[in-house]
């Protein structure tokens, strides 16, 4: 009996503890945080969604890079999770505004302390907005010239002429004067050939011109120019500039300066050494009154 009498009590205080009031606020938690779920699960198929849509768009333009609609379709993912999660705060009634105060003080507290990292985060946004260069290309920017085989937003990877890796950051990068070989699909070739004095320079002139013409990979249009350069101190300089596509410079580059150099000889054009004339003058020689005495002279 004495136990069912604490129980009894035991209920009553129950029942009195179990307010209305306090009903009424369990079930607005509860309903809240399914509400908060909801919101969730939502932001997270949107956002996943979203990010695959603006992913997808890499498929419709091939000529931009997959890393600049990878960038932001991540930029849409977390904006709509942003978004997302500011509806569940307002859902539990916490301010924004004063949380917002409070990021933007941690978020000043993390950027002082990663003022490089950042550096390299920024150029990177640059870089991927921009598109300076794209992957395949060959550069030179800051110390460093290679082939881009990566780009991030914190670094760009080189890999260069024989073989080695560089991993440059991007503020580096962005910073300095970028230069790339590969971004036009056309370059010109532009050597300066120098031959003798004694050449003949109109025979010189039609040797250039056909070796500038026998190469199927040199280019019509725009149409090569030789013309004399410059009378230098050993040599006359002649101007010869063709036009290539991109992928071919380089062997034709070569082909064209070995092609030269066997014509020349061909046809007795010479190609001079840098050269020095030293004139001797004989200094007239002054004897003083030892050297007389020692020489037994007056």
């Amino acid at each position: 009996m004495k136990d069912r009498l604490m129980t009894l009590d035991e209920l009553t205080h129950v029942s009195s503890w179990l307010t209305q009031d306090r009903i009424d606020a369990a079930i607005l938690v509860a309903v809240n945080v399914i509400a908060a779920l909801v919101i969730l699960l939502i932001a997270l198929s949107v956002s996943a969604w979203a990010k695959g849509r603006v992913t997808a768009l890499s498929n419709r333009y091939k000529r931009l890079d997959d890393t600049l609609f990878s960038f932001l379709g991540n930029i849409v993912k977390y904006l709509i999770l942003a978004i997302g999660v500011i509806f569940i705060l307002n859902r539990f009634g916490i301010q924004t505004t004063s949380l917002a105060a409070l990021i933007g003080a941690a978020g000043l507290a993390i950027g002082l302390a990663l003022q490089g990292a950042l550096s390299n985060l920024a150029a990177g946004v640059m870089i991927i907005m921009f598109r300076p260069f794209r992957q395949g290309d060959f550069i030179d920017a800051g110390s460093e010239s290679g082939t881009v085989t990566e780009i991030q937003l914190f670094y760009v990877m080189l890999t260069t002429y024989d073989g080695i890796q560089v991993i440059m950051p991007n503020s580096d990068i962005w910073k300095s004067a970028i230069t790339n070989y590969s971004a036009n699909p056309t370059r010109m070739m532009d050597l300066t050939i120098g031959v003798a004095y004694n050449a003949d320079l109109k025979k010189t002139q039609e040797v250039l011109e056909a070796v500038s013409s026998s190469d199927p990979r040199a280019m019509t249009d725009p149409a090569p120019v030789i013309r004399v350069k410059n009378l230098g101190d050993s040599s006359v300089d002649f101007t010869f500039r063709v036009w290539a596509s991109t992928a071919d410079y380089w062997s034709l580059r070569s082909e064209m300066i070995r092609k030269i150099k066997v014509e020349f000889d061909a046809n007795g054009i010479g190609i001079p050494f840098p050269t020095r004339t030293l004139e001797v003058v004989e200094v007239p020689r002054i004897e003083t009154a030892q050297a007389r005495q020692e020489t037994g002279t007056a």
